[in-house]
C-alpha cells in the first residue's frame, strides 16, 4: 500500500467523486482523495523552517501591501506559504496565485501542495502551463502557474481581479517575464489596494526589490514593502574539484557518477549539464556503464529533468525511491533551484549553462554555453545538503571558481527583447523606455524589438499595436515570428502543416541516435529527409507519426522519440483551438512549394544566403554563419536561400531548424522589408 500515492474516501463519504478530475493525470491511475490531512504531514509541515515565522508573514501581509521573502533552499515557501494563506482565509475574495519561472515546478509544486491539502490535483489546487490548464473555473482556490501564463491572464484582465494574492517565487531567477511582471504588478497594486503581493527568492537583493516596491512612497511616513527573512533547513556540504581541466564535461560527469555508485553510499546523485542534447547522451552513457557492471539493474535509476518532457516524465525524478535503489537525475539547470528533488546527497556540477544572448547591432540571438556564476554554484551545491551531508563534485579547478562571475546578468539585458515588448503593447504600455523595470534593459534592444515587430505588422506606422493581427500574434505562446506564420497559414491554404510544424519546434530531440547504433539510426532518420529542409524533415516525420497511429513501437523502429512526439501531438491539439479562435480555418495543402512561402512569411526576418566563400551570411547585418551538424542539409549541397529558426553558438555560429526558400518571395512576401540588391542572384 506504500506506493499508493492518493488517500481513499468511502463511496458514502462526503465529497466522494469519481469523474475524469479523480485521474490522475501523470500516471492514469484513477484514485480520490481523503479531505483530512494525515498527522504525519502535519508533522513535516511543522518542521519546516517557514513554519516558525508562519504568524510573522500572516501579520505583515496585513499590515503592508508588498511582503519580500528571502528564504534559503527548503524553507518550504514555495509549498507553505500558499496553504497559510488558504487555511486563513485570504482565497475568500479570490485566488491565491503562484508564479514560477518553469512548468517543471508548476506541476510539481501544485501536485505536491494537493497532496498536503488532501484534494485532487486540478480543483482547489491547480497549475496553469503553457497548452495545459488543469484548474477547474470558479473551485481552483491556490493556481500554481508560469510567469508566461500570467502575463497571458493580465491581457485578458489587466488588474487580476480575480486574484486576492500574487506570489512572484524564484525572483532570483530574473527571466525576462520576471522583471516585466513585477514592474507590472507595481502598476497595479496603486489601483487596487486589497491585493497583496509576496516576493520570494533565494539569492535575491532584498534591498533593491524593497526600494522598487517603495520608490513611489517617498513622500510617505509609512513604508508599502517590508523586508523577512527565513533561515533554512541546510547540511553542510564537502566541495570536490578537480586538479586538471575537464576536457569533455559529459564524460566527465559520468565517470563521477560511475565513481560515486561504486564508492560512496546510498543517496541519490544530481548531476548538472548545459542542454537536452547533452543530458540525453550522459543517460544514455549511463545506462551502458550501469548495464555493464557488475550490480544488477534494479540498484540504480537513471532519469533526465529538463523542460521539453512530459509533465509525468518531469515527476518522475521528483518521486522518493526505495532505499536500496540510487537515484541519479541528470538535469539542465532547471533543477538548481526551482524544484526540489529529495533524497539528493551527491551534486556533479559540470560549471557551465547554456544563456540565450542577443546582440542588437546583427539582430540576432544565439544560445550560448557560458561558465555559471558563483551564485549558481553555491545554490547547485546546495541541492545536496538538503536532508543530510552532502558531497559536491565540481568538474572544474578551483582557481576557476574564483574567476566566475559573482551572478548571472538578469534575462532583461541580455536577450530578445521583441516577444516582451509585444507582451507589454498588448497590455497598453506604449513607451517602453518609460516603463519601469527592476532592472532597465538597453535601449538599443527595445528599439531593435520594435524595429522586428514593425517588419512582422504587429505595429502600426504610429507605433501602436495593430489590430487584429498584431493582438492575435501576442496572444500566441509561440515566438512572434512563428504566430505569424501561423496567422498566414489560412491565406495559404497549408494551416493543417503549419500546426504541426510549429508543435515539432516546441519539442527537443525527435531523433533518437544510441551511441551503440549511430549508423542503423542514421540510416532510418534519412529516409524523413527532405531537400527542402529541417521544418519539412519535421513535418514529414509528424506526419508519418500519425499515419501510424501514433505507434510507440513504430518510434522504436525508426529511432525517434516517442514522448517528444507525443508532446508536439498534445500541442498541437491546443494550438488548432486558439487558431480556430482566430478566424483561421484548417485546411490542407500538399504543394511543399506553399508551405515553404508559408513559413518565409513569418521566419523572413531571419534570412541567410550562401556566400562566394561557401559560409552562409544574414541578409541584415552580413555576419557569417554555418549549417549546424544536426541539421538534414549538413551534408547536402548547399542551396542559396535558406531561412532559420534558431542560432546556436559554439565555436561557429551554426543556424538550425532551416527552410529552403527562392529570394523572390522575400520581395513577394516581404516588400517593405527587402529590396532587390547584390545579394540576389
Amino acid at each position: 500500500m506504500s506506493s499508493l500515492r492518493g488517500r481513499f474516501l468511502k463511496p458514502n463519504d462526503e465529497g466522494f467523486t469519481y469523474d475524469r478530475s479523480d485521474v490522475d493525470q501523470t500516471s492514469g491511475t484513477s484514485f480520490v482523495f481523503n479531505p483530512h490531512v494525515s498527522a504525519s504531514i502535519e508533522k513535516q509541515r511543522e518542521r519546516l523552517p517557514i513554519f516558525a515565522v508562519r504568524k510573522h508573514i500572516l501579520y505583515l501581509l496585513e499590515k503592508y501591501q508588498t511582503l519580500v521573502i528571502v528564504g534559503e533552499t527548503g524553507s518550504g515557501k514555495s509549498t507553505q506559504i500558499p496553504q497559510y494563506l488558504a487555511e486563513t482565509g485570504w482565497t475568500a475574495s479570490g485566488m491565491v496565485g503562484v508564479s514560477q519561472p518553469r512548468r517543471v515546478s508548476c506541476t510539481a509544486l501544485a501536485l505536491r501542495v494537493s497532496e498536503e491539502c488532501g484534494v485532487p490535483l486540478g480543483s482547489e489546487v491547480g497549475y496553469s502551463i503553457r497548452f495545459d490548464d488543469c484548474t477547474t473555473q470558479g473551485k481552483t482556490k491556490i493556481k500554481f502557474l508560469t510567469e508566461g501564463m500570467l502575463i497571458r491572464e493580465m491581457m485578458a484582465d489587466p488588474l487580476l481581479r480575480q486574484y486576492s494574492v500574487i506570489i512572484m517565487d524564484e525572483v532570483h531567477e530574473r527571466t525576462l517575464y520576471t522583471d516585466i511582471i513585477l514592474g507590472l504588478l507595481k502598476k497595479i497594486i496603486c489601483r487596487r489596494k486589497d491585493l497583496r503581493i509576496i516576493v520570494c527568492s533565494a539569492t535575491v537583493d532584498a534591498d533593491h526589490l524593497f526600494n522598487f516596491f517603495n520608490s513611489d512612497n517617498s513622500s510617505k511616513k509609512e513604508d508599502s514593502a517590508y523586508i523577512l527573512t527565513v533561515s533554512g533547513r541546510t547540511f553542510p556540504v564537502e566541495v570536490f574539484y578537480k586538479k586538471d581541466p575537464c576536457p569533455d564535461y559529459v564524460k566527465g560527469a559520468v565517470e563521477t557518477v560511475i565513481q560515486i555508485h561504486k564508492q560512496e553510499p546510498a543517496g541519490d546523485v544530481l548531476v548538472f549539464l548545459t542542454g537536452v542534447e547533452e543530458v540525453d547522451t550522459c543517460v544514455s552513457l549511463l545506462q551502458e556503464h550501469t548495464a555493464s557492471m557488475n550490480s544488477t539493474s534494479s540498484d540504480i535509476i537513471i532519469l533526465p529533468m529538463h523542460g521539453s518532457l512530459t509533465n509525468s516524465d518531469q515527476l518522475k525524478a521528483c518521486q522518493s525511491v526505495p532505499p536500496h535503489i540510487r537515484k541519479v537525475v541528470v538535469s539542465t539547470n532547471v533543477a538548481e533551484t526551482s524544484i526540489t528533488i529529495p533524497g539528493v546527497v551527491y551534486v556533479v556540477d559540470c560549471g557551465f549553462a547554456k544563456l540565450r544572448w542577443y546582440n542588437p547591432k546583427n539582430h540576432m540571438e544565439a544560445l550560448v554555453v557560458t561558465p555559471t556564476s558563483q551564485t549558481s554554484a553555491i545554490q547547485r551545491a546546495g541541492r545536496a545538503g538538503r536532508t543530510r551531508a552532502g558531497k559536491v563534485y565540481r568538474l572544474y579547478m578551483e582557481n576557476d571558481y574564483e574567476k566566475l562571475p559573482l551572478v548571472t546578468p538578469p534575462e532583461i539585458v541580455r536577450t530578445n527583447l521583441t516577444p516582451a515588448v509585444l507582451s507589454l503593447m498588448s497590455l497598453g504600455i506604449e513607451n517602453m523606455l518609460r516603463f519601469d523595470f527592476p532592472s532597465p534593459p538597453p535601449a538599443r534592444n527595445v528599439i531593435s524589438a520594435l524595429d522586428e515587430l514593425y517588419a512582422l505588422q504587429a505595429l502600426t506606422d504610429q507605433g501602436d499595436l495593430a489590430k487584429p493581427i498584431g493582438q492575435a500574434i501576442s496572444e500566441f505562446p509561440l515566438s512572434p515570428q512563428l504566430g505569424k506564420a501561423l496567422l498566414a497559414s489560412g491565406e495559404f491554404g497549408c494551416s493543417e502543416e503549419m500546426l504541426s510544424i510549429a508543435a515539432m519546434l516546441q519539442v527537443q530531440n525527435v531523433f533518437v541516435r544510441p551511441s551503440s547504433k549511430v549508423q542503423q539510426s542514421k540510416i532510418m532518420h534519412r529516409k524523413f529527409e527532405v531537400e527542402q529542409g529541417d521544418l519539412l524533415t519535421a513535418l514529414t516525420v509528424f506526419t508519418a507519426y500519425l499515419q501510424h497511429n501514433e505507434d510507440k513501437r513504430w518510434c522504436l523502429e525508426y529511432f525517434l522519440n516517442y514522448k517528444a512526439l507525443k508532446r508536439a501531438s498534445q500541442i498541437r491539439e491546443s494550438m488548432k483551438k486558439q487558431l480556430l479562435n482566430f478566424g483561421v480555418s484548417l485546411q490542407s495543402c500538399k504543394d511543399v512549394k506553399t508551405i515553404c512561402k508559408c513559413i518565409t512569411a513569418g521566419l523572413f526576418t531571419n534570412t541567410a544566403y550562401l556566400s562566394a566563400t561557401g559560409s552562409y551570411r544574414t541578409v541584415k547585418s552580413n555576419e557569417p554563419l554555418f549549417i549546424h551538424p544536426s541539421s538534414c542539409l549538413y551534408t547536402q549541397p548547399n542551396p542559396q536561400w535558406l531561412v532559420f529558426h534558431e542560432v546556436i553558438h559554439t565555436d561557429r555560429c551554426y543556424i538550425s531548424d532551416v527552410c529552403v526558400i527562392e529570394s523572390d518571395w522575400l520581395l513577394e512576401l516581404a516588400p517593405h522589408y527587402y529590396r532587390r540588391g547584390v545579394h540576389t542572384m
